[in-house]
């Protein structure tokens, strides 16, 4: 359908407004375009290859819902719709979209324009910029939407928004849309004609409008929502190389993850699930994402499996939440967000591959927190009540849910049912007397080791863990401890046989224009295995096929001694290792393992003490990540101390004796890959060093070949 030049009608409803006006002054001093009325506009629509609806001020009754059927033909038969400002809101009067933009006004307090997403930074309207940030506007009221806490059910986000010097990306301001033939592209942002901006802004905006006009008078149409397994993977190829995307710790395809969720082994496959947001590396709007793996290691995209419906008590995020087996239906208990409420959801499927689930119809599961409680109230949520661990004992079975309390402290609050559809109260597991204001306990999960259950929860900085027993509905406390000292947060975990393998949320340590910038954000931990020795003590250890994942042998049980103040280059070199060694202070004040050296000094420095191994991320990169360290104790002190250490791109995990955790992420130049050691104040002895390079596990050019379970 497409012409040379392209010819564009312009349409309105009664006489062009003042910035209608404007707006097509401009179009037609680059391309053939005329006024076409709604009225007017009748079927079919020939003689332009591309509408455009442009529209700052509010009206009583919207012209293209009268006009829908006309438009929609044209679209039908490969024409192209451009829907700016407030006409961005007026899309779900076609057949295209149901859910509007739910954010739509005027004014501006600062400049303010498009922040395009990476993803695709090849799009006609940024293709000729270098920059992904466009400002459009600096002054007036204009007319604006954008989608806030809820994403279009059919489109694919394709910016977000910059005011002033900073990113904004939970206000969603361009959308693409395929519809038929055709093609559908909203821009909501501000983009004024009949204003005096300056010559920067206007050059923005004529780039941003004159590449989506481009844009929809081709064939090739407007991105595509993922939805296929295949589609997932293609974005994860779309994604691109990064010297700080990790190559055998599980990352999203592409825009956001955080917790991992689900954790459940079916018909021989490991599924994971997470909180996703398909629209950027940015938390809002949370899916589940949806990966499987034979090995716990090496990973394959599967579609997004839950999404928020927009009628349902989840419609402002499908948040985390575990899997369970009900008697041979895989079942789903997640936290659904809407308005100030969140409250426990269900999903069932009867689908082997856990790809189509289907939400309960009686959702929520639970009406209302529990009234003989003050919970926590924020801005955000009228009580702070969320996430859960769901287990079958006896007859029935058994739900912990965290909280807040309001007068301080977090708590765990314990449920039971018979069928998980129905659940009774049944009061505090544990709580946290004395604890902080505005603590919530996140995420709780209580695993059985027999003579001991332990109990861990996410409190926003860290995840503190309880050794005890669980007597009379309470938790009764004989140890505490820190899961992981470091970017570490909201563990789950997969009971495998006799074995808790876990996973956690690796979040980055980077800002937000980094993280847009990149196009991904957060990773998972590796699968670490969770055990209570007969001393009641925590012992973590990397799962034992972690060891599958090393490639090449590049130090092999090397062993040395340093003098104070030597430094020792190591014939060990990479941004994707397993470093293991076995070291002694004998003298020594400290013992230093340097990684992902580069020049000027620049090197991420694990100093070990004696008392505690501390990862010094000050020289780690030109902004170094804050803090600049981070620290773990790790008892008993006896000599010497067993280290592995796996650097993965910007993750850098740590487990000492088999007993303690402590995850890093930094961000050093792609160059930084040496490694060395060093002793401070007297002789250290290296009784064992050996080191790996590790193979790609996770997106494009992963070995294919999968080992079986552990």
């Amino acid at each position: 359908m497409t012409h040379s030049p392209t010819r564009v009608g312009v349409l309105h409803d009664g006489p062009l407004s003042d910035e209608q006006d404007a707006a097509l002054a401009w179009l037609e001093e680059r391309l053939p375009a005329e006024a076409m009325s709604f009225s007017a506009l009748e079927t079919p629509v020939e003689r332009f290859d591309v509408l455009w609806y442009h529209r700052s001020a509010p009206v009583e009754s919207e012209p293209l819902a009268e006009r829908a059927p006309a438009v929609e033909a044209f679209l039908e038969d490969g024409g192209g719709l451009l829907l700016t400002l407030r006409a961005m809101a007026a899309v779900d009067a076609l057949g295209v979209e149901s859910v509007a933009p739910e954010a739509v006004g005027e004014g501006m307090a600062e400049p303010t324009g498009v922040l395009w997403r990476s993803l695709y930074d090849d799009h006609p309207a940024v293709a000729s910029v270098d920059s992904l940030r466009l400002p459009t506007c600096d002054r007036g009221s204009i007319g604006v939407a954008r989608y806030d806490s809820v994403l279009p059910s059919a489109g694919e986000v394709l910016a977000s928004t910059v005011r002033g010097d900073r990113e904004h990306p939970s206000e969603m301001t361009v959308v693409g849309w395929n519809a038929g033939a055709g093609s559908v592209l909203g821009v909501g942002a501000p983009v004024p004609f009949d204003e005096s901006i300056p010559e920067e802004f206007a050059a923005n905006r004529d780039r941003v409008i004159a590449g989506c006009l481009e844009s929809l008078a081709g064939d090739d149409g407007q991105p595509r929502a993922p939805r296929s397994a295949g589609e997932m993977r293609a974005l994860r190829e779309r994604a691109g190389d990064d010297a700080h995307r990790p190559d055998y710790h599980f990352t999203p395809p592409a825009n956001w993850l955080n917790d991992p969720n689900g954790l459940i082994a079916w018909n021989g496959r490991y599924h994971a699930f997470y909180q996703y947001n398909p629209a950027g590396p940015f938390h809002d709007t949370i899916h589940w994402g949806h990966a499987t793996s034979d090995d716990l290691l090496h990973w394959e995209d599967e579609p997004v499996a839950l999404s928020p419906s927009p009628e349902g008590p989840d419609r402002d995020g499908c948040w985390s939440g575990c899997a369970i087996d009900d008697g041979g239906t895989p079942t789903l208990l997640y936290t659904g967000g809407r308005g100030r409420k969140q409250l426990p959801c269900l999903a069932t499927t009867t689908d082997p591959d856990l790809r189509r689930w289907e939400k309960y119809d009686g959702n929520p599961v639970i009406a209302e927190p529990p009234e003989d409680l003050a919970l926590l109230e924020t801005d955000h949520w009228e009580a702070e009540f969320r996430d859960h661990c769901v287990w079958r004992e006896g007859d029935r079975w058994h739900q912990l849910i965290g909280t807040g309390l309001a007068d301080g402290g977090g708590a765990v609050l314990r449920y039971s049912s018979e069928n998980l559809r129905e659940w009774r109260y049944e009061g505090p597991f544990l709580v946290d007397e004395g604890g902080s204001e505005g603590t919530v306990w996140e995420c709780p999960e209580l695993l059985d080791f027999g003579d001991y259950k332990l109990l861990h929860v996410s409190n926003y900085d860290e995840v503190v863990y309880f050794i005890g027993e669980a007597r009379d509905g309470r938790f009764e406390i004989e140890r505490r401890g820190v899961l992981d000292g470091g970017d570490f947060y909201a563990p789950q975990s997969l009971q495998d046989g006799d074995r808790h393998v876990t996973f956690g949320w690796l979040p980055e340590a980077r800002d937000v224009g980094a993280q847009w910038d990149a196009g991904w954000s957060g990773a998972l931990s590796l699968p670490r295995v969770l055990s209570v020795g007969p001393d009641g003590r925590l012992r973590q250890r990397p799962a034992e096929a972690v060891e599958r994942l090393r490639d090449r042998r590049v130090a092999d049980g090397e062993s040395f001694s340093l003098s104070a103040g030597e430094r020792r280059p190591l014939s060990a070199a990479g941004r994707s290792l397993e470093i293991d060694l076995e070291v002694a202070l004998e003298d020594a004040e400290a013992f230093e393992l340097s990684v992902l050296e580069g020049g000027r000094d620049e090197r991420t420095a694990i100093r070990y003490t004696g008392e505690e191994v501390v990862v010094d991320r000050g020289a780690s990169a030109d902004h170094p990540p804050e803090p600049t360290t981070r620290r773990m104790a790790v008892p008993p002190y006896d000599e010497p101390l067993s280290l592995r250490a796996f650097v993965d791109g910007s993750v850098l995990e740590l487990y000492a004796n088999e007993r303690h955790c402590l995850t890093s992420r930094v961000y050093p130049s792609e160059d930084a890959t040496g490694v060395s050691a060093r002793a401070e104040g007297g002789r250290a002895s290296v009784r064992s060093l050996s080191a790996w390079t590790m193979e790609r596990a996770v997106g494009p050019g992963r070995d294919d070949e999968r080992a079986t379970t552990r």
